[in-house]
């Protein structure tokens, strides 16, 4: 299902069908160093991860993580959308994107999109973002959305030190 459409790109649903995407992705060492390690290391695992996150948080919250795709050829080039955590009391956006497809504005082009969509589609009034701090191209990209570092947080009880920044909608 489309959710949304920028000049070069789509976001939809994930299905079974993005699971091989999903796979590469999720063991991309861009994906592991910033985001860790899902457990997610067969075509089956991906299609478990695609059921039990990004389409469990659309039945769950009316909105999730999206795959990417560009417009032209239907390419899978990235996930991006909005989570609801129970660690935190904002939606935050989340985006990762095949490094064979950085630089080339897509993650802003969707990054914007899904700031869009949270401000006139949903109303809400605040977006957070959380990463970390070693994870510079996504500091830069939060800046360039709009996003302000708010403070340092752990989630989940975790040890480890991610920065949450935030920008008002309303």
């Amino acid at each position: 299902m489309l959710v949304l459409e920028t000049q070069r790109l789509n976001l939809r649903w994930l299905h079974d069908g993005d699971a091989e995407f999903i796979l590469d992705l999720l063991n991309q060492p861009s994906w592991l160093a910033f985001i860790g390690d899902r457990g997610v290391h067969t075509v089956e695992a991906a299609k478990a991860y695609i059921h039990d996150g990004p389409l469990e948080m659309i039945r769950k919250h009316g909105f999730g993580l999206y795959l990417v795709e560009t417009k032209s050829d239907s390419l899978a080039i990235g996930l991006c959308g909005l989570l609801k955590r129970d660690t935190l009391d904002d939606v935050d956006i989340g985006f990762a994107f095949h490094p064979d497809f950085w630089g080339q504005g897509y993650a802003s082009e969707a990054a914007i999109a899904c700031v869009e969509y949270a401000k006139h589609q949903l109303g809400l009034d605040r977006l957070v973002a959380v990463t970390m701090p070693a994870n510079q191209a996504s500091i830069a990209l939060l800046k360039a959305i709009g996003m302000h570092y708010q403070q340092d947080i752990s989630l989940g009880g975790s040890e480890e030190i991610l920065q949450l920044f935030s920008k008002k909608l309303g």
